[in-house]
């Protein structure tokens, strides 16, 4: 199937509350338009060079998505187009993001990410961690991001119903979480779920997934 037939086959099973993200890593630039050209204006790169190569390339309407971990020396190279930054795993990373975005004469939206599986792959703040940080007089005084919600990756397992309690954990604290307001904090987004994961992801509340293979096709690098 073509990447516009996949992405009409997904979207029309999608609530209408639920953003796709298409995860367009390693995907040729062609690829990227015939999914735009569709209609899908919200794409997600995992690598800093890729999408400053694909900001370029592409219309200046899409909506870039850096969803990988990302490095703070790289912050430098997207903080004057990118949308949304999914990583925000540590008070250093958005330190340096809330510095570029001065730069950059704008404010830059973030997720944090909690870490909700065991797996040392997955990056991410604990809960407390997170309230923790949200709390403190350091991160007040950042004033050129918006942290916009919560992001989490579930373990890599065939078990659903573990995957199930991981999703739930983090849609538990995101309610908990909402309730925290300030000029930085505008909890909207809950972002969890990926191609093998999503529909578990939107029934434990996710209202943003990021699909790769299930619309591009796998990749092989």
């Amino acid at each position: 199937m073509s990447v516009s037939s996949n992405l009409a086959s997904i979207s029309s099973t999608l609530p209408k509350n639920v953003l796709l993200v298409a995860v367009s890593k390693t995907k040729p630039v062609s690829d990227i338009l015939e999914a735009y050209q569709f209609g899908q204006k919200v794409f997600g790169e995992n690598k800093v060079q890729e999408m400053v190569d694909k900001y370029h390339q592409l219309p200046k309407d899409i909506q870039w998505h850096m969803i990988g971990n990302l490095q703070r020396n790289k912050v430098k190279y997207i903080a004057s187009f990118v949308s949304l930054i999914h990583g925000a795993d540590s008070f250093k990373l958005l330190q340096e993001i809330n510095k570029q975005a001065i730069i950059n004469n704008r404010v830059i939206d973030c997720l944090v990410q909690i870490k909700i599986s065991e797996e040392d792959t997955k990056h991410g703040m604990s809960f407390f961690e997170a309230k923790t940080m949200i709390a403190s007089e350091e991160f007040q005084s950042l004033k050129n991001i918006k942290i916009v919600g919560l992001m989490g990756m579930a373990s890599f397992t065939e078990d659903k119903n573990s995957i199930r309690q991981e999703f739930k954990s983090l849609s538990d604290f995101f309610i908990d979480f909402k309730e925290l307001t300030s000029s930085q904090i505008s909890l909207q987004v809950l972002s969890m779920g990926m191609s093998s994961d999503y529909k578990i992801a939107i029934e434990q509340g996710s209202n943003m997934i990021r699909l790769g293979s299930v619309i591009f096709g796998k990749r092989f690098i």
